[in-house]
């Protein structure tokens, strides 16, 4: 394969602005296509995005508007911002929770195509809550905390099905806008209806964690485990787990965190390591970015081999980052 160049940003804006206004002015047309690529009948219309929000999500709708309005209030583009019932999409991914005394980290690698990331890390204060998150889709979350000491991260779920409701990233958001702890997360993420399998791993400063598997065929089963990869209890698409090698990883997890002895310099290290660690950019499962979250601190750190950003929510710069993915592994500059 070429080499890929990724350009990770920070960016900060409080309220709905410019700066979120020229990050979909340069994303949008790429989306746009991405959106369309099963044909726009097969997209819900405005008003069953809007309602659908205004069903699961209402908190939501305000700022949902103020992005619609900062996008140029189109059809098309609003019905996008909904991320309801988009097209399907795979991930990768290895997230776990060491919880001590004192001390929650939750650790995650984001296995993906790099080309198709963003790499916007933003830092908002939309509502109530201060939010810093790796942003998918403009403003769902892959991963992020908030200021009241909640973080959550997704996983792909390992099954094919794809049904009604909502990209897993804004569910995420809402999660983030909205939940202190984990007991409210975790009736969020049993009601509000997904469109894809995904494991959504939360954790709270006061050592409180769950793992939700969600899925639009089934009920969410929402469990007191510290680790996901890339399957839901048992595997249901062979191919991709053979491919993701979701059970090494989880195994891996499942012996760090449940040795008393893993500090979490010692977990930090397995994740910048195989089999957590993945080179497979060929195929779409490599890592394109490893984050760290401290919600009890309100401290985050995306690593990259050689490269650490550590930020907070009293020490957020604006920089960039360009990382290299090739056949050489990955290097940053």
């Amino acid at each position: 394969m070429d080499d890929k160049t990724l350009v990770f940003r920070t960016v900060l804006e409080a309220a709905p602005g410019a700066k979120w206004q020229s990050l979909f002015d340069y994303h949008w047309p790429a989306y746009e296509p991405w959106y369309l690529a099963e044909g726009e009948r097969e997209r819900p219309g405005y008003l069953a995005c809007y309602n659908a929000l205004r069903r699961h999500m209402p908190e939501l709708l305000d700022t949902y508007r103020a992005l619609c309005e900062l996008a140029g209030g189109g059809d098309l583009a609003s019905r996008f911002l909904s991320l309801y019932q988009p097209p399907p999409y795979i991930t990768g991914c290895s997230q776990a929770v060491l919880a001590r005394p004192g001390a929650t980290l939750l650790a995650r690698n984001y296995d993906y195509p790099p080309e198709l990331c963003e790499g916007t890390i933003l830092y908002t204060h939309w509502n109530e809550r201060r939010v810093i998150a790796m942003s998918d889709c403009l403003w769902g979350v892959l991963d992020g905390m908030n200021d009241r000491g909640l973080a959550v991260s997704l996983a792909f779920g390992g099954r094919q099905v794809v049904g009604e409701g909502f990209g897993a990233p804004v569910i995420l958001r809402y999660l983030l806008e909205f939940c202190d702890t984990v007991p409210e997360a975790a009736e969020v993420l049993s009601r509000v209806p997904t469109h894809m399998a995904y494991n959504i791993t939360v954790a709270d400063a006061s050592g409180r964690y769950v793992t939700a598997m969600i899925a639009p065929d089934r009920r969410a089963s929402i469990r007191r485990v510290p680790v996901a990869t890339n399957h839901q209890k048992r595997i249901e698409w062979y191919a991709h787990a053979l491919a993701s090698e979701t059970l090494i990883r989880e195994r891996q997890l499942s012996i760090l965190v449940d040795d008393e002895a893993t500090s979490e310099e010692r977990l930090v290290a397995a994740f910048s390591a195989p089999p957590l660690f993945r080179h497979d950019y060929r195929r779409g499962l490599g890592t394109v970015y490893t984050a760290f979250y401290r919600p009890r601190e309100g401290r985050a750190c995306f690593h990259w081999p050689g490269m650490n950003l550590d930020l907070s929510f009293d020490d957020f710069p604006e920089e960039r980052i360009t990382v290299r993915y090739g056949r050489r592994g990955l290097q940053t500059g």
